[in-house]
């Protein structure tokens, strides 16, 4: 009878009901209060660690494994600070997956004692997380095609590039692990490139233009070999030593190639060319830094625009073929050309018409992408901005500077890259 009488009683009591409601509300809220310090510490246990790696990484490969150990917890601790966490524990791992590749870990752990949740039984959050470096310790080659055109002269540009290629060689030289890793060429160029004077017994030089061109007649009134037998002239060439390094470009296709010079075979030779406007001599692949700087300092802007010689050349310059015969491919080697020109192209051995020399200069561009080199471009100011963008291997590789003060920032950039180290995960 008083059972059927309760289950028929409405009326409400709701203080009962209350408190059982308050339980899981205050769980709730207790919840979101420990997860939220847990989160805290671990984000900052995630920058701490990322920056551990990133400092462990500059001496991993000459440290052990406990020296290792022992300077991520000295960084780490320097940076972590949060008394909360509680039994925090530091490991690394340093592995090199492939040849030339290089991977760091450090991980980490950490409890955070709960306010609310030790009500439920839970006295402690975990907390982990991990912070990788990834490094390519890839032997680089780098070639340096840079315009030393007349006007480079103007609006401070060949002041601001050799500012930046300055900077760029510092990177590089701090990035470089083991003496030789890092190799670069510089080729300045202008309608010629000049090649030095010390490479007059040189065997893939052909002289037959040049000694056409620089001698004496014995009629004083002609000055060229042409000429001077047509008039029944006696034709003397001039001695190489006279020669002031340049030569133009290579007989077409070879002129937009990296084909192999063969003594005896014009074809694949370079020829001497007495320029009148003959831009600083070019450097082959190497890592003297002092003298690369010194090549840098010596560029000064000088006459027309054949960018075609200025990038085939450096193509050579990385090449493993004669004359310059760079190191061959291979899965640690990186090879890598920045193009930089301020103008269009004016003027190469057989024209000076923009639209013939540039259909020489995208194809070089193509064989060059084609033979796996990575190709920076940059336009300073002005030139041919579609053609530049089309060399250039992917389109982020395309620097467009309005002002030559950029170049330094541009630069940078570009070594950054080069240097190849970055936070993965």
């Amino acid at each position: 009878m008083l059972l059927a009488r309760f289950f028929k009683d409405r009326r409400a009591g709701v203080a009962p009901l209350l408190a059982l409601g308050i339980v899981p509300l205050v769980g709730a809220v207790g919840a979101a209060v420990d997860y939220s310090r847990a989160n805290s510490v671990r984000s900052a246990m995630q920058n701490a660690l990322d920056a551990t790696a990133l400092m462990l990484s500059k001496d991993a490969q000459s440290l052990t494994g406990a020296q290792l150990t022992q300077k991520a917890n000295v960084y780490f601790t320097s940076m972590f600070d949060r008394p909360e966490a509680a039994n925090v524990q530091v490991s690394q791992q340093f592995t090199s997956p492939q040849q030339g590749s290089f991977s760091l870990t450090v991980s980490g752990s950490a409890t955070v004692a709960t306010m609310f949740w030790r009500l439920i039984g839970q006295p402690n959050i975990d907390v982990t997380a991990s912070g990788e470096v990834v490094w390519g310790i890839k032997k680089l080659n780098l070639a340096l095609a840079l315009d030393n055109t007349g006007s480079m002269a103007s609006s401070g540009k060949m002041t601001a590039l050799k500012e930046a290629a300055h900077n760029l060689l510092t990177t590089l030289k701090n990035a470089e692990k083991t003496p030789g890793d890092i190799k670069v060429s510089i080729v300045p160029f202008a309608v010629d490139v000049n090649v030095g004077t010390g490479n007059v017994n040189a065997p893939w030089i052909d002289w037959t233009d040049w000694e056409a061109a620089n001698g004496t007649c014995s009629k004083s009134s002609y000055h060229s070999k042409g000429t001077c037998t047509a008039n029944s002239g006696t034709w003397t060439p001039a001695t190489h030593s006279t020669w002031n390094g340049c030569v133009n470009d290579r007989d077409q296709n070879n002129d937009v190639m990296n084909t192999a010079t063969v003594p005896g075979s014009p074809a694949t030779m370079y020829r001497a060319h007495q320029a009148s406007a003959c831009p600083a001599s070019m450097m082959t692949l190497s890592h003297d830094w002092p003298a690369l700087n010194s090549k840098i300092d010596a560029m000064t802007p000088t006459g027309n625009t054949n960018v075609t010689i200025g990038m085939q050349m450096a193509w050579q310059t990385l090449s493993p073929v004669a004359p310059f015969n760079a190191p061959a491919a291979a899965p640690d080697l990186e090879k890598v050309l920045v193009l930089l020109t301020d103008g269009d192209n004016t003027q190469n051995r057989w024209s000076s018409s923009q639209s013939a020399i540039d259909a020489r200069t995208e194809k070089v561009c193509a064989n060059a992408k084609a033979d796996n080199i990575k190709v920076y471009t940059v336009r300073v100011i002005a030139g041919n901005a579609t053609l530049l963008k089309n060399c250039a291997t992917k389109p982020e590789m395309y620097y467009q500077v309005s002002q030559a003060s950029q170049l330094n920032s541009v630069f940078a950039s570009i070594a950054q890259n080069l240097a190849n180290l970055r936070i993965a995960k």
